[in-house]
């Protein structure tokens, strides 16, 4: 059934988006000359997919985890797209394409070990990757590897259709900083 939900809500969030995605992609190209962003991350099954989200960062930024990035990198429009969660929107695609689950834990790099570690302790990268979840609107980012393993073990446990709702609603309703950048807080 979620499945289903991911399909239908990422084909719609895609197709009346199109203009907004456009206009965010407009202004991205003369913010960066690179609007978009493609990185290798952790799938379900420990297996490697190409996220996709707007880039925020200069492009020559090195391949770290937000919480070790340097926060001069941020452009002032990637401050923008961060603190409004619209960087997010292009993952629909990987969301539509089965990669990613509107709901799940964030997909992390595969330099992150510890946090791989934790995860697979808990069962957690059995599950696909999602957009937002119980550590993104409890601001729990990827720099506690344990406490991040562990929300999502619990958020997966229990995750039925109403939590689905309620974290998306949180999210797009404001809750949560999304990823951390030292000083961007």
């Amino acid at each position: 059934m979620i499945r289903t939900l991911d399909f239908l809500f990422s084909l719609l969030g895609l197709v009346f988006g199109f203009p907004v995605l456009l206009v965010l992609c407009v202004i991205g190209l003369f913010d960066t000359g690179s609007p978009v962003f493609r990185q290798e991350r952790v799938g379900r099954d420990k297996r490697p997919f190409t996220l996709v989200k707007f880039r925020t960062m200069s492009v020559d930024t090195a391949s770290v985890a937000s919480h070790l990035a340097n926060s001069a990198s941020i452009t002032k429009f990637g401050h923008f797209l961060r603190r409004t969660k619209l960087d997010e929107l292009p993952q629909l695609w990987n969301v539509l394409k089965g990669e990613m689950s509107l709901v799940g834990p964030r997909p992390c790099l595969f330099n992150q070990e510890e946090l791989i570690a934790e995860r697979e302790q808990r069962g957690v990268l059995k599950a696909r990757p999602g957009i937002t979840g119980l550590a993104q609107i409890n601001d729990i980012d990827m720099s506690t590897p344990k406490l991040l393993a562990e929300t999502d073990a619990r958020m997966l446990a229990s995750l039925n259709l109403t939590a689905y709702f309620k974290y998306i609603f949180m999210t797009v309703s404001g809750k949560g900083s999304g990823d951390r950048v030292p000083g961007k807080d």
